[in-house]
């Protein structure tokens, strides 16, 4: 395996330029999905993250046909379909879940026949659906900083609201608290965060980033706060040792960062020192449940 020291080589080998790049745009959309993660751990709402990944799928697969940019494509698709679940799930007839297993697959679908019409087909979809990191331009590299810093502005501006929202909608809404146009406003966010994260991980493996590190960084400790800075150290970590090890050993680099980022879950759900395995059967500990998460979910509002 390549050490260290031959890595930074590379990295600063003006020949293999598209390296550091690479870098950058994992661990800038690693960063992303790790806050925005939090958010979406502490509300359950990991079939959101997924359907989401699926949503904006058209939206790039049209950027990809006519040469356009794809995080403005994906954007447009994954807000376009979030209106529209927010909207038919006003219907109290149908569940959120129902609409959005409609919606959001039929987006994804829409997507695969769309790029079915590019040029090199087979190699379009992989691209899409696995990822690409090796081959981001100077541009998307720009376009990721700048939309990813906007996403971390905009948790910071509505950080509280959306906690509320998250831990109990309806003391949100005797509060005054529009709760349709802040889940609206998280569904853009998690929406720009996946767009942002589609050329280093992949469409379908995306959902990792934004739910590994939160979940991680959750098992490690009780306070928000603390989680929200430990989440985006977890992703950014997986994303620099992932490409590190595919690289050394040329391997997928989404499928590894994962893997990556599924180690280091495992890690702390066996290590940590008050919610991990191992704490749970030392003699004198209690022994809630695995996964019970009733006390600890309500100190997560701490930081809040």
């Amino acid at each position: 395996m390549m050490n260290p020291v031959q890595f930074l080589t590379d990295l600063t080998n003006p020949d293999l330029a598209f390296l550091p790049k690479a870098l950058a745009v994992a661990v800038m959309s690693s960063v992303v999905c790790g806050v925005i993660g939090c958010y979406v751990v502490l509300r359950g709402m990991a079939f959101i993250g997924d359907a989401v990944s699926h949503a904006v799928f058209p939206g790039l697969a049209v950027a990809f046909v006519v040469s356009g940019n794809l995080v403005l494509g994906g954007t447009v698709a994954g807000v376009a379909t979030a209106v529209l679940v927010a909207v038919f799930s006003q219907n109290r007839r149908l569940h959120e879940d129902s609409v959005i297993g409609v919606l959001f697959v039929a987006a994804f679908a829409l997507g695969v026949v769309i790029i079915s019409q590019a040029p090199g087909y087979a190699g379009s979809l992989q691209q899409f659906l696995f990822g690409s990191i090796t081959g981001i331009p100077d541009s998307d590299l720009y376009v990721v900083a700048v939309t990813g810093l906007l996403v971390l502005l905009a948790v910071f501006a509505f950080h509280k609201e959306f906690v509320t929202v998250s831990l109990d909608r309806e003391s949100a809404r005797a509060l005054g608290l529009r709760v349709f146009w802040l889940d609206l406003a998280l569904y853009v966010l998690v929406t720009l965060a996946v767009v942002i994260s589609v050329q280093t991980i992949g469409n379908i493996l995306v959902l990792a980033l934004l739910v590994t590190p939160a979940a991680t960084a959750r098992l490690l400790t009780d306070r928000l706060g603390v989680m929200m800075l430990l989440a985006p150290v977890v992703g950014g970590l997986s994303a620099l040792v992932g490409l590190y090890v595919s690289w050394s050993w040329d391997l997928p680099t989404g499928g590894t960062i994962v893997l990556v980022l599924t180690a280091l879950f495992l890690l702390a759900w066996f290590l940590s020192p008050t919610q991990g395995l191992l704490a749970r059967l030392r003699p004198g500990m209690p022994h809630p449940p695995i996964g019970s998460s009733g006390a600890s979910r309500s100190k997560a509002t701490e930081n809040g």
